[in-house]
């Protein structure tokens, strides 16, 4: 079908290549650092109430599948980013004057239920491409059919357009 049968090599050579012109050393996540990044996630989807459909922590990079809320997706970013890197150099696993994360993230905005269920089966089979399990975690909900879940009013103007494309199941 075209596609690379590992992604993940061709990066790594990338690095090995752009380590001498890194302002900081790269830094993975070891196995023992996953858990320690998921319970400060956990912390902070609990604090700020966000709803977490789905969740893979990566050694070299994290996806979560956040269902839209008040805090644009910038400031969820970055909350998440610093509890996490907080906790990392609490435990001494990380240098303090040493950046975890890159600047930023990436994002996208999914409003389909087709498309989130697809997100969620990608980010839970993404450890798998490393020879991982699939990472369970506790502040990861079940997708609900968001934004067609249990009490959304099925005239609604959104739930219309869904069903004139094909897209209105809600489950």
């Amino acid at each position: 079908d075209g596609r690379r049968s590992n992604p993940h090599q061709p990066l790594g050579g990338f690095y090995d290549r752009a380590s001498d012109a890194l302002k900081h050393s790269l830094l993975t996540f070891t196995r023992a650092d996953i858990p320690t990044v998921a319970d400060a996630f956990a912390e902070a989807i609990a604090e700020h109430r966000y709803t977490c459909y789905a969740c893979a922590i990566m050694p070299d990079h994290v996806h979560l599948l956040i269902r839209k809320h008040r805090h644009t997706y910038e400031k969820m970013i970055e909350s998440l980013q610093r509890r996490a890197r907080l906790r990392l150099c609490e435990l001494s696993r990380r240098p303090a004057d040493h950046p975890v994360w890159a600047t930023g993230g990436w994002s996208v905005f999914l409003d389909r239920p087709d498309d989130i269920r697809r997100t969620v089966r990608y980010i839970d089979d993404n450890p798998l491409k490393l020879n991982r399990s699939r990472q369970r975690w506790p502040f990861v909900t079940p997708y609900d059919g968001w934004p067609l879940h249990p009490g959304h009013h099925p005239n609604s103007p959104y739930a219309r357009r869904l069903r004139g494309n094909g897209q209105s199941r809600a489950s």
